[in-house]
């Protein structure tokens, strides 16, 4: 099986930002003009998942729940806390998660669409 998840935004070029080149997941595609909508894969070459984004004329209108994430787990806390000090840089948005497990285990990040990503290490 292989897994996508597909999402639509208004502003690719923000969601690449925070995907690619915050989280530097790859750019293993993109397509654009296909049927009226331009998009973009993320993921990591070799393995069965990867993100779609696409945009298109229509305007997507997202209410995303405080407990819809994505969660990235991280080798170790050292590869977490560069991306925490790269965050702050870059002034993402950090919130406080609904959930107390991530609170406690994690760091959660707002994407340019207002969902949140959380960031935690894989527990071994």
């Amino acid at each position: 099986m292989i897994f996508r998840y597909a999402r639509h935004t208004n502003d690719l070029n923000e969601i690449k930002k925070f995907y690619h080149d915050f989280l530097e997941l790859e750019l293993i595609g993109e397509f654009h003009d296909h049927e009226g909508y331009d998009g973009l894969f993320f993921g990591k070459e070799g393995l069965d998942w990867h993100l779609e984004f696409t945009t298109s004329k229509a305007f997507a209108t997202h209410q995303p729940n405080a407990d819809d994430l994505l969660v990235f787990y991280f080798e170790n806390q050292e590869e977490i806390d560069q991306k925490w000090q790269k965050a702050m840089e870059l002034n993402l948005k950090i919130r406080e998660s609904e959930n107390p497990y991530w609170q406690r285990n994690g760091v959660e990040l707002e994407d340019p669409d207002g969902f949140g990503v959380i960031l935690t290490q894989k527990k071994t």
